[in-house]
């Protein structure tokens, strides 16, 4: 009980601070190519990972380790499969933005980021905020019983 409460709560915490993340990348990647802006838009991309490794990892455990409704329960439900759908949207629109920032880290040592994409970083960005809203309605929803 008490396993499944923490998990849960945690699951929630990666909601606000992958949302507060995301938001951050966005709007510092319309600064650059100010240094400050590029600062806190690695940062906020960090945070951004940190909250997509805590959704992952405690989702997994709430679907499919016996914490929650059970797997069965999941895996019938149409909700839950709109919320899987609208992770792996946002997931593969992390691909482009994840590979580049994560080369930004490496250049940035060298002083010579190319930032010429931020632009186009800070739309996927909000995409992907409106998607992660989106999936808090399905899953306020498949706690409901909807989509079963």
């Amino acid at each position: 009980m008490v396993i499944s409460w923490i998990v849960a709560a945690l699951h929630l915490l990666a909601l606000g601070i992958g949302l507060g993340a995301i938001w951050t990348r966005s709007r510092a990647l319309r600064r650059l190519p100010d240094e400050d802006a590029l600062r806190r838009a690695l940062v906020a991309d960090a945070f951004w990972g940190i909250a997509a490794l805590l959704w992952i990892s405690t989702g997994l455990a709430r679907a499919f380790g016996g914490l929650e409704k059970g797997s069965a329960y999941y895996l019938g439900n149409s909700a839950f499969w709109l919320k899987m759908g609208l992770l792996g949207l946002i997931l593969l629109l992390e691909i482009w933005p994840m590979t580049t920032l994560i080369r930004w880290r490496r250049q940035r040592s060298r002083g010579e980021v190319d930032t010429r994409h931020a632009g186009t970083f800070a739309a996927i960005s909000v995409v992907q905020a409106v998607l992660v809203v989106a999936m808090v309605f399905v899953a306020t929803a498949m706690a409901r019983g909807i989509g079963a």
